[in-house]
């Protein structure tokens, strides 16, 4: 075993600390079905991009981990490489993730210009009732472009996530098999 593979076993969720979730006891049956604890190079590109969009679209710690592991049941996900993979949206990325998702949402939908009416309202100090104005007519579709481009950004994740591991597990596969034949090699 490689020191990565060590430092991954390590790293991951065990599967006892699934089972000792509040939120997964009504799906043991099916979420502990062994298939979905195997590393294989289907299920771990597979956990990879379900743990990037579960991570980045819901932000919220708790409910990740248990949407990883309920959404990698019709996915046939490796839950472990997913639960792992929620951990990139921790409190550090949070808020550049967020501002991303607003930056995106706002260039792909266009709907207004929230974010830059909300700075103009910081910096000129503006009354209450300029506040209240924005909150009801500009903060909803604001929202919705920060909602869209957070989903553009999780999507996207998601499919380079699946490439890239994908393609690391290759590599990987095919340079433990160089290294075979090389030990056959040297010693026929």
């Amino acid at each position: 075993m490689s020191k990565f593979d060590t430092w991954l076993h390590r790293q991951a969720p065990t599967r006892d600390s699934f089972e000792r979730s509040r939120f997964l006891r009504p799906f043991a049956q099916r979420v502990f079905h062994p298939a979905l604890w195997r590393f294989t190079r289907r299920s771990v590109p597979r956990g990879v991009a379900l743990g990037l969009l579960v991570g980045i679209f819901l932000l919220i710690p708790g409910v990740q981990i248990a949407g990883v592991a309920l959404l990698a049941l019709p996915f046939r996900a490796n839950i472990p490489i997913g639960a792992a993979m929620t951990f990139l949206s921790m409190p550090a990325t949070t808020p550049f993730i967020l501002l991303g998702s607003v930056y995106v949402g706002e260039s792909v939908l266009r709907l207004n210009n929230g974010s830059d009416h909300f700075y103009q309202l910081i910096e000129t100090s503006a009354p209450l009732s300029a506040w209240g104005n924005y909150v009801l007519n500009e903060a909803p579709l604001a929202l919705v472009q920060g909602i869209a481009g957070l989903a553009i950004i999780a999507i996207a994740a998601a499919v380079i996530g699946y490439v890239l591991s994908a393609w690391f597990w290759r590599w990987r596969i095919s340079a433990k098999w160089r290294r075979r034949s090389k030990s056959i090699a040297s010693r026929g």
